[in-house]
């Protein structure tokens, strides 16, 4: 997966760090995120994201959140100078955290764990190397918390690569066969550890790759994008761009490489 897929717009990032987990967490979190920036007064940064289907783990200015996967866009405007340290959860590490993700679909709630959000706050206060250790605090946190993958929680991480990694099925039915699974079964293992269906996390991955695509690519045809994504017609990805993100692919691309005029210079 590339640094910035599921950034909709990456010329408009402040300062952001995507560092993979410590060896010992790597069944735990995909990777972490770190986005740090220092806006002038009076100014804003706006954030658009097509989020990943998976839970995230953020300590941001003492807190700590979990937030659910998402079925459309999001967006974040900043402002002032901080920073936020975020995991993006692999299946096997959201059991512990909560008993129910699909309640959480566009949603968030507040983690009591005041020992991740000091222990990050101290982390990322001593300057160079910060985020290092902060990844490796939050590794051990999550190891210490989850506590030993069992083969249920390691089943549920093999959805995901095969659904969302980089060598990835067009239907739900192959994911299935591929995981030697029947569909409800899949359909279960989904719901329980991410809380959204198989198809649907196709679906972001489709539209997440095609975003990418046409930033990468201003000439790419979308006939062609569609066909190679697995869409029916160029009409279909039409469609999931007006649905998920709220404007059609050719609006999208032309804005794609612009910063927000409300951006201040990168730290």
């Amino acid at each position: 997966m590339s640094r910035t897929r599921g950034v909709l717009y990456p010329a408009r990032l402040p300062e952001f760090h995507r560092l993979p987990p410590e060896a010992h967490a790597r069944e735990l979190a995909v990777w972490f995120w770190i986005p740090e920036w220092d806006i002038e007064p009076g100014r804003s940064s706006r954030q658009d994201i097509v989020g990943y289907p998976a839970l995230n783990l953020v300590v941001e200015q003492g807190a700590v959140t979990l937030s659910g996967a998402t079925t459309r866009a999001s967006h974040r405007d900043l402002s002032g100078a901080g920073w936020a340290v975020g995991a993006l959860l692999r299946p096997a590490a959201v059991a512990t955290l909560t008993d129910d993700p699909a309640a959480l679909i566009d949603a968030e709630t507040t983690v009591d764990a005041p020992d991740l959000a000091d222990a990050i706050g101290a982390s990322m206060s001593t300057g160079d190397g910060r985020r290092e250790r902060a990844v490796a605090v939050f590794s051990d946190w999550l190891v210490r918390r989850v506590g030993p993958v069992d083969d249920a929680a390691m089943r549920a991480n093999a959805l995901v690569d095969v659904l969302m990694g980089d060598d990835t099925v067009d239907t739900v039915e192959e994911a299935a066969m591929r995981l030697a699974v029947s569909t409800r079964t899949l359909q279960r293992l989904c719901h329980r550890h991410v809380g959204v269906s198989p198809a649907a996390m196709i679906r972001r991955r489709r539209l997440q790759v095609a975003a990418e695509r046409l930033r990468l690519d201003p000439g790419l045809e979308l006939s062609g994008l569609a066909a190679d994504l697995g869409y029916a017609d160029h009409a279909h990805l039409t469609r999931d761009f007006r649905s998920i993100l709220g404007m059609a692919p050719r609006t999208y691309r032309a804005g794609a490489s612009e910063k927000s005029p409300d951006e201040s210079a990168k730290i």
